[in-house]
């Protein structure tokens, strides 16, 4: 049976994944249009097009996709079944060991991907932006939760908690990049985690929850 209408010249997921590593490894910028056709399956241009629209809306699909796959590594910030602290260690743990992994690109895409772009393209960099601070956010709901329920003390100290905690979440995206090996970052979380149990001491020593 003669085959109508013509195929498609290219696989969309395997398209997308290959961007994704391309996006990852050089951020947004630096990644040329002829670069994505190329490792894409070596598509035209009106191919490219016609199935992305466009290079930022294709890294807007690639974003999307990353933190549907990758990105899943924040999933326990919103998990209300852990404890807070859980919550916390197993997000960093998680990220660690997926920034470090040999499978991919290291480090993470939401902070490498677009930290330094030209003015025409700060709309790229707001979107990862947003999900910089949609990732605060949840680290800051997990301190408040752990005050709340009288796992924290409420002192000076906890208050820069979320802050702490973001900064060297997103810093570990600079340590795997430059080669920081999963188990010198897990042992830097294991240390991070006990100014957390400093502050349920000071909470236990007191004899009063805090709030």
């Amino acid at each position: 049976m003669a085959r109508t209408g013509r195929p498609r010249e290219f696989d969309r997921d395997k398209a997308l994944d290959a961007a994704m590593a391309l996006f990852w490894a050089q951020g947004y910028e630096p990644t040329s249009l002829s670069q994505l056709k190329a490792c894409m399956g070596n598509i035209s241009p009106a191919s490219f097009y016609a199935a992305f629209g466009s290079k930022e809306a294709l890294f807007r699909e690639i974003v999307q996709r990353y933190l549907e796959t990758y990105g899943q590594v924040m999933a326990p910030l919103w998990d209300e079944t852990l404890s807070p602290r859980e919550a916390i260690e197993q997000t960093l743990r998680g990220s660690a060991r997926m920034q470090t992994g040999h499978a991919h690109p290291t480090g993470c895409l939401i902070v490498l991907g677009a930290s330094n772009c030209s003015p025409e393209n700060h709309s790229v960099q707001y979107l990862l932006a947003a999900e910089r601070a949609r990732t605060r956010s949840g680290i800051s709901a997990c301190v408040n939760r752990a005050i709340a329920q009288g796992a924290l003390a409420d002192t000076p100290l906890t208050e820069t908690l979320p802050a702490v905690f973001t900064a060297f979440l997103h810093g570990m995206a600079c340590e795997a990049r430059d080669g920081g090996s999963a188990e010198k970052l897990e042992a830097a979380i294991e240390s991070l985690m006990r100014l957390w149990d400093s502050q349920s001491m000071v909470l236990s020593g007191s004899g009063h929850g805090g709030g």
